[in-house]
């Protein structure tokens, strides 16, 4: 038995995913006439309140798709030092929209509206001018923490009052919603675009979307096109995520319990330094000093166990929904017995 949880990415669809991928009606989506991919696209809009969504063949493009819609050549986004746009993307942010970041040292991810405001620059010439403030809930290297709703809604009255686009990524937005009982609707207020990710907690293969306003998205299919993701028959892609939609949200807290359980068994084991607070379905956790992370990493693998180091000492383990009971008995018999 092989137990991976290096990421939530690494699941396969199920049979149910799978004959609804088959069942699926086509066509080709750059002549905008595929009718799966139509119906996830306004499914998904209307759930958020918004006008349009766009799928996309990842998150990362989707992000950078955002980052382009909003930005111009010189301009800079205010982030967290732990963003996913500036540590995972290759620089995309960069490369492609020719902008820089400016990094707040926030908590687990998290930063709050005073920190924004205090990150704004002034409004001189010498200055890389300020145009968006990007959140990523729930925060990955954060350890899966959850943003305080609250502390959003004063984050977007400072955006407001500069005039200041608002992004959220939402790689893992699904499990923040189902760990805080709240809303799509509600989120879909606060921000100008959205990108929600389909292939981590909800098991699809492959698919993010993005969504926002008319005004806003009309620019997002030729910026797709640009960075190379427009798609033809996708909408056998895009079945797997209606599926995911109707069957794979609820059972999220699933995930989070095990990950919590995950977390009380190792903060009772001696070579454990440290283990993050856990809210969702990622464990985060430091060794201590005497111990070799890498040969850590090689016991577990040998055991059938699969997990990652993130740097700086600290591992990682995803929970999910191939992450069975009889997989999370072992793991923790395992650590109970070490």
């Amino acid at each position: 038995m092989i137990i991976d949880l290096r990421s939530d990415t690494v699941t396969k669809p199920s049979k149910a995913m799978l004959q609804a991928m088959f069942n699926a009606k086509v066509g080709d989506d750059v002549f905008r006439e595929d009718p799966t991919t139509n119906k996830l696209e306004e499914k998904v809009a209307k759930m958020f309140g918004k006008e349009r969504a766009l799928f996309f063949p990842s998150g990362t493009m989707a992000n950078q798709t955002a980052i382009k819609l909003h930005t111009a050549p010189g301009d800079q986004i205010i982030c967290d030092k732990y963003a996913h746009i500036y540590n995972y993307e290759s620089g995309g942010a960069s490369f492609n929209s020719g902008v820089s970041c400016k990094l707040i040292d926030g908590e687990r991810g998290m930063f709050t509206a005073n920190q924004v405001a205090e990150a704004i620059n002034p409004d001189a010439y010498y200055y890389s001018k300020t145009t968006l403030v990007e959140i990523e809930n729930t925060t990955n290297k954060g350890g899966g923490a959850c943003w305080d709703l609250n502390e959003v809604l004063k984050i977007k009255k400072v955006c407001d009052a500069n005039n200041l686009r608002f992004h959220l990524d939402g790689a893992r937005l699904w499990n923040a919603l189902v760990a805080k009982n709240e809303t799509t609707e509600q989120y879909g207020k606060l921000f100008d675009t959205i990108s929600i990710c389909f292939s981590k907690g909800l098991g699809c293969p492959v698919g993010s979307i993005l969504v926002g306003n008319s005004e806003i998205m009309k620019e997002a299919i030729r910026i797709r096109k640009i960075f190379g993701g427009n798609m033809r028959q996708v909408g056998y892609l895009a079945a797997a995520a209606l599926y995911a939609l109707e069957n794979n949200i609820d059972r999220l807290h699933e995930d989070h319990q095990r990950a919590k359980e995950i977390g009380e068994v190792l903060t009772k084991l001696p070579m454990i330094k440290t283990v993050e607070p856990i809210e969702t379905n990622i464990v985060i956790f430091e060794l201590n000093a005497v111990e070799d992370a890498s040969l850590f990493i090689q016991k577990l693998k040998e055991k059938g166990i699969h997990i990652i180091g993130m740097g700086g000492g600290k591992l990682r383990m995803v929970t999910h929904l191939d992450y069975t009971s009889k997989m999370h008995e072992k793991l923790m018999n395992y650590f109970k017995d070490s």
